[in-house]
């Protein structure tokens, strides 16, 4: 009987793992959404996923922001011009930036499963969104796709 569930458990975290997706943000100095932006800059993924931030240039960095993810989230923070990769370990709304171009508004969006802590990020963000001097409005429109 203890070896069934021994195995039944295996089989469930292998599958878990199995499903999980892989995603790639790139670090960008022009993109679609304009200057110093991540590509895509909002993402809307499952828990399990692995987030990959991909630098085109070794000025950018990613890293959360400490108060804009969901609580008991693993935060990240890369290393300028290198590559990082995150396991999104939570589900809600993650905010996450390029910490040398914040205040150009180089930020991005991470929604893992339902946005269930949405309004707090929202709540939150305002202080956040005070110190960006350009593309000010970029963190909102992000936030407003996690509805």
């Amino acid at each position: 009987m203890i070896r069934k569930l021994c195995v039944a458990i295996a089989l469930s975290t292998l599958s878990v793992f199995a499903i999980a997706a892989e995603h790639t943000v790139q670090m960008k100095n022009t993109g679609t959404d304009g200057m110093m932006v991540f590509e895509p800059g909002f993402l809307k993924v499952a828990v399990g996923d692995t987030v990959h931030f991909e630098p085109t240039d070794v000025g950018h960095n990613s890293q959360s922001v400490a108060e804009l993810i969901p609580a008991g989230a693993t935060p990240w923070k890369g290393d300028f011009g290198k590559k990082v990769s995150v396991i999104i370990d939570k589900n809600g709304v993650y905010v996450y930036q390029c910490l040398p171009h914040t205040m150009l508004g180089m930020v991005g969006v991470i929604v893992a499963g339902d946005a269930s802590n949405l309004a707090d990020i929202q709540v939150k963000a305002e202080p956040f969104i005070a110190k960006i001097s350009m593309n000010k409005e970029r963190l909102g429109t992000y936030l407003a796709k996690a509805k």
